[in-house]
């Protein structure tokens, strides 16, 4: 199978029949051999009732249904999980995504060897102070965090190798960064492409301003996760050793001088009001800490259990 187009959605029934026809007819135009997964993240209008329609009059219309809403992360999981194609294309359900990019990011990944293409929407449609200039700057720390010199980490078109999606965990609010782990993971070949953005038609938009925080902090993780993801006793247990030192160091300086006062017959006062024994024993009991969320950190990674992170209620295969 060349495709498996992967769209994850929540409560976008008016816009799936057209997109469907217009994947379809892309589809048809270039010879592919493909599936479209539809992944119903809990929508609560009849979205799941429409990807049954579609699928009754087109064996290639697939679909996952989440008992309750998951998130676009683990919705892409899913469909990653299942899908078949060689090459793998993610877009959004809203009609914003233009399905006639396809023929050419699958090109880039199947003929130019690239193991994933980003979507980079230039000319955007949405509110230039709610969206645009937050994205702007969200994507500005997210290439110089991470190294992945991508315009826009945000965009929901994006194609991929196979062996890239079944290579790499999408979990928590992650689907932002799949090229951060797809290069964490080893693959290095990422490019983009200057996609077409069109206006919303139906509905309204699900994502609000909080996406952006949330998506800092998911940065700042992600950030942690490459760098002491796999060794995080380098981080804890170094901190925690260096402040339990520079403790031990303190309560010694502390008690030598107490001995040198007494030796000389020189004033002195009891150790727990002198300020330096209170900063001692806070940066000793901290650096144990440390050193033990290194400790248990090490534990986890080597016990680590793959515990279900959605509950599917239906299928269509």
């Amino acid at each position: 199978m060349n495709l498996s187009i992967v769209i994850p959605l929540l409560n976008e029934q008016e816009s799936l029949p057209e997109l469907h026809q217009w994947i379809a007819k892309v589809m048809h135009e270039n010879n592919f051999s493909y599936e479209i997964l539809f992944i119903d993240d809990g929508s609560t209008d009849n979205s799941w009732q429409t990807i049954e329609q579609l699928s009754q009059k087109d064996e290639n219309v697939k679909g996952i249904r989440f008992l309750r809403n998951y998130g676009k992360s683990q919705a892409l999981h899913a469909g990653f999980a299942q899908a078949k194609g060689d090459v793998i294309i993610t877009m959004d359900a809203d009609l914003q995504d233009s399905p006639d990019e396809i023929p050419e990011l699958f090109d880039l990944i199947s003929k130019e060897n690239y193991d994933l293409i980003s979507g980079w929407k230039k000319k955007r449609y949405d509110s230039v102070v709610f969206k645009n200039i937050p994205s702007k700057l969200f994507n500005w720390a997210a290439r110089k965090t991470s190294g992945v010199k991508l315009h826009d980490f945000n965009c929901g078109l994006k194609a991929y190798r196979k062996n890239v999606v079944k290579n790499i965990e999408v979990s928590g609010e992650m689907h932002r960064y799949i090229p951060v782990l797809a290069k964490n993971a080893g693959f290095g070949k990422i490019g983009e492409k200057v996609v077409i953005h069109q206006a919303r038609k139906y509905g309204s938009s699900k994502f609000g301003v909080s996406r952006f925080i949330n998506g800092f902090l998911d940065l700042i993780t992600i950030w942690f996760i490459s760098k002491f993801g796999k060794r995080p006793m380098h981080l804890f247990g170094l901190l925690g050793t260096l402040m339990f030192i520079f403790g031990f160091l303190a309560a010694g300086y502390i008690g030598f001088m107490k001995i040198w006062k007494l030796y000389h017959n020189l004033p002195t006062i009891l150790v727990t009001r002198d300020p330096w024994f209170y900063i001692a024993l806070t940066t000793m009991i901290i650096g144990t800490q440390l050193f033990l969320a290194g400790f248990l950190g090490e534990i986890i990674l080597r016990t680590k259990n793959n515990e279900e992170r959605y509950k599917i209620s239906e299928k269509i295969e």
